[in-house]
């Protein structure tokens, strides 16, 4: 079991691994790697989208208009950035802000799952429908699971996974920010439940070196070889 510190130097060490990832595109339009920041030791980890312009400008996850409501949720519920650890799913911004595709988010999601098991947080809120889809391992969206909390195994974790509406899409329409603001004065509550059951870990199995026992041939007649099978390539 790794103490805080050695997680940390760990979480460092990741990040300089992904400043310099080249897994997809992304890499060749990005200004710099939003790797994730706040309380490296956070009990509730915020996982968005992916980075904006400001981000990738910044190198800083939400410090755009996102950013800012999702401080004001923040403060309501007594809560600021140094005591949470706010990550996107994917690293670098995409061109435009479009939506992430199915090959960035499978090269990027290593880091968002080490970052988990780094970080150790008992609450993970899920933010919009990308991150909720991907740490769900489901299609299903986030209108309907938002502020349904479940626990859920992730990497060798158990997690009480909370979906949320994702603050930029609570900007411009008053009944999401509704929504938003009442599953976010909920976490609290689910916070003071502490980290659910952890699952067993898996036992190792030490390898056993076996010695081969040497060929013997019964006779001096030629083995019989069995021709190979043909494959076929298409």
């Amino acid at each position: 079991m790794s103490t805080a510190a050695e997680r940390r130097e760990l979480l460092k060490d990741l990040y300089g691994e992904a400043s310099k990832c080249v897994r997809c595109p992304l890499h060749q339009t990005r200004t710099n790697v939003v790797f994730g920041a706040g309380n490296a030791d956070a009990a509730v980890m915020f996982v968005g989208e992916a980075p904006g312009a400001n981000e990738d400008r910044l190198a800083l996850p939400f410090v755009g208009a996102a950013g800012k409501l999702l401080d004001k949720l923040l403060a309501e519920i007594g809560m600021q950035r140094g005591d949470v650890f706010v990550v996107n799913v994917l690293k670098c911004r995409p061109p435009d802000n479009r939506d992430p595709h199915p090959i960035e988010i499978e090269s990027c999601q290593g880091y968002l799952h080490r970052q988990i098991e780094l970080v150790e947080p008992t609450m993970i809120c899920t933010l919009g429908n990308f991150a909720t889809k991907l740490l769900r391992g489901d299609i299903t969206g986030i209108s309907r699971l938002h502020g349904r909390e479940e626990v859920r195994i992730i990497g060798s974790r158990a997690v009480r996974l909370y979906p949320l509406f994702h603050p930029a899409a609570a900007l411009y329409t008053g009944s999401t920010l509704e929504a938003l603001r009442a599953d976010f004065h909920r976490i609290p509550q689910l916070v003071a439940l502490g980290a659910p059951p952890q699952p067993e870990p898996i036992p190792v199995i030490p390898e056993i070196d076996v010695e081969p026992e040497p060929a013997t041939v019964a006779s001096d007649e030629p083995l019989a070889v069995e021709p190979a099978p043909q494959l076929g390539l298409f």
